[in-house]
């Protein structure tokens, strides 16, 4: 049994778990022709392994052309400028017009069910949080391209991996507010703090860091795919630590480390 551990120290966001992957061994040709099966364009996937802090790990982004958009799409307005109807920026989506996508595409039964069940999660969050019906909520960060890549792209990578099951540390964020696209969010993130609502995630937070650590991305693979939170185990053997960068300063080592556990015998 292959068993993957989250070591969250920093956070987690979907290009650190992606990043982390990447260290770990993924294929990145592999991932890229398995995100080929959602037939959508308009994307390109970097990765590089770099030193921060001395210790070498992997930075994955997903490029989009004209940079990204963060955020739940409230109204038309799109940092203070209005967006014409049907012409949303980054082709911002509803959930359905997102899950039917991801329906559409040649992926297999069990990266369809994650990625499906990670949307619905973070969607139902957004929706509690904006007091709207689940079918009209629009999305920035979560529909935009970039991130229908991210949170496939993380279902594809633990299948590739033949990832049996994920453990986590308690995650950590940070505190005090970013600015989105509609304006001020206090951290941890509206969406996130949310999904906290009926889990026992545990989620420590660092008063001295005051940007996001843990992005509605990041707490929806959390809640969704990891199936117990503790330390490391301590009847697997570990066979490979790898670490994945976040794009964040934090002033600090912000990174994913993510630690291979085989069963023993």
């Amino acid at each position: 049994m292959r068993t993957l551990y989250l070591d969250a120290f920093s956070g987690i966001s979907g290009d650190m778990f992606l990043g982390a992957m990447l260290d770990l061994g993924l294929d990145f040709d592999a991932l890229e022709q398995e995100l080929a099966k959602l037939h959508v364009k308009g994307y390109h996937l970097t990765h590089q392994r770099l030193a921060k802090s001395s210790i070498y790990g992997t930075s994955f982004d997903v490029e989009v052309a004209g940079g990204k958009d963060h955020g739940f799409v409230e109204t038309h307005h799109h940092a203070g400028h209005t967006v014409a109807e049907g012409h949303h920026h980054h082709d911002a989506r509803h959930l359905n017009d997102i899950l039917a996508l991801i329906d559409a595409s040649d992926l297999s039964a069990t990266v369809i069910e994650h990625a499906k069940a990670i949307f619905t999660e973070i969607a139902q969050a957004e929706a509690t949080v904006h007091d709207m019906p689940l079918a009209e909520v629009h999305f920035h960060e979560v529909g935009a391209l970039d991130s229908i890549v991210d949170i496939v792209g993380c279902c594809v990578a633990l299948e590739l991996m033949k990832i049996d099951h994920i453990i986590a540390s308690p995650l950590t964020d940070g505190s005090g507010f970013i600015n989105v696209a509609h304006g001020q969010m206090p951290v941890p993130v509206p969406a996130v703090m949310q999904m906290r609502v009926g889990s026992q995630i545990p989620i420590n937070q660092r008063l001295d860091i005051h940007t996001e650590l843990i992005t509605p991305t990041g707490m929806g693979l959390v809640k969704t795919l990891v199936s117990e939170f503790g330390p490391l185990p301590a009847d697997e053997t570990p066979t490979k630590i790898g670490y994945g960068f976040g794009q964040r300063d934090t002033g600090g080592f912000n990174a994913l480390r993510a630690v291979l556990f085989e069963k023993k015998n």
